[in-house]
């Protein structure tokens, strides 16, 4: 009996040291603020934004948008500018493979949402695409007005019109399928760029094109479902020690604000951590179901006073000026 009681009292012994140990490890109360502010990725620049209530993979968010308050399209260059002048950091956008090979920067996989167009982009030009009006199809009042009909034509530019334009900026580029043979093109596209452009680039999408593009370029920045639950994984079962499994290196995680509590060290000791592995943190609104973002005052005061890892948003007009 005495013997039962003295393995007893060294489990409980070890259980209390290990359970100290996890705690002072993990905890952010004791390690020193970081100076950097939050990193601001803007979702396709500056765009309408439209009420996410009831929202599918089929829903044209064009015809829900709210009353405009700017001018901007997503996806297009001036919105691109209007982004980055307000303070992004990075700025998404969306390709699409067009009939001629090259890829445009758009969100949809049809053309009649938006635009005065129908079918899908691998079914034109560039220069086909070029004579639509991406404005198209945006109204605010269920259909009664059009405020941006007749005035994108011409404004749906290729990969390569944003790249040149901007010759030094940080770009999230979405695949939007799941096909292979679009990361392969893309990597024949980014593989003749040099090196130290290549770095400001983080190619996410399906798990097929993104890891024809890993295999292509394995030193790209990529992310994928699978690469994300390769890292979360891993890191929620052993993370408590401090550990960063590799497959957590040299990466971009995009984390949902409702799993975030989840990660061992949020926030400040996570960030620094996957800093340390030169894997980029960014936190999305909610579940991360439909891409939602931080795009108010109300939404930022949800974030971490502590938090200096990168912030996803829709309106960086918005929170630019109050974050920075």
């Amino acid at each position: 009996m005495k013997r039962l009681k003295r393995i007893f009292k060294g489990f409980s012994i070890f259980i209390v040291i290990l359970a100290a140990f996890m705690f002072f490890n993990n905890s952010s109360f004791f390690t020193k603020d970081s100076e950097n502010v939050p990193f601001l990725l803007a979702h396709r620049g500056m765009g309408q934004t439209f009420s996410m209530e009831g929202i599918t993979g089929d829903t044209c968010t064009a015809e829900r948008i709210f009353a405009p308050e700017h001018p901007y399209l997503e996806n297009t260059i001036p919105s691109m500018e209007a982004a980055f002048k307000a303070g992004a950091d990075m700025v998404e956008l969306d390709v699409q493979p067009t009939k001629d090979g090259q890829f445009a920067v758009f969100h949809d996989w049809t053309l009649e949402c938006r635009t005065n167009g129908k079918g899908v982009t691998r079914e034109y030009t560039m220069e086909e695409l070029k004579r639509l009006d991406i404005g198209y199809g945006y109204t605010a009042d269920a259909g009664k007005t059009y405020p941006f009909r007749g005035k994108g034509v011409g404004l749906m530019p290729s990969l390569d019109e944003v790249l040149h334009h901007f010759p030094k900026a940080e770009f999230l580029i979405h695949v939007k399928s799941n096909d292979p043979a679009e990361g392969v093109q893309l990597a024949e596209y980014l593989g003749k760029l040099p090196k130290e452009r290549l770095i400001q680039f983080t190619v996410y999408g399906g798990d097929e094109p993104i890891y024809s593009l890993q295999e292509a370029l394995p030193n790209l920045r990529v992310m994928s479902k699978a690469t994300l639950k390769s890292c979360m994984l891993p890191y929620i079962t052993i993370g408590w020690t401090g550990y960063v499994p590799s497959s957590c290196h040299h990466t971009q995680i995009h984390l949902p604000e409702t799993y975030a509590s989840w990660m061992w060290g949020w926030p400040v000791k996570f960030i620094n951590r996957m800093d340390g592995v030169d894997t980029r943190v960014i936190l999305v609104a909610g579940d991360g179901g439909w891409s939602e973002g931080f795009d108010g005052e109300q939404d930022l005061e949800r974030i971490p006073k502590k938090f200096h890892g990168g912030i996803w948003t829709n309106r960086i007009d918005i929170v630019a000026p109050i974050i920075k």
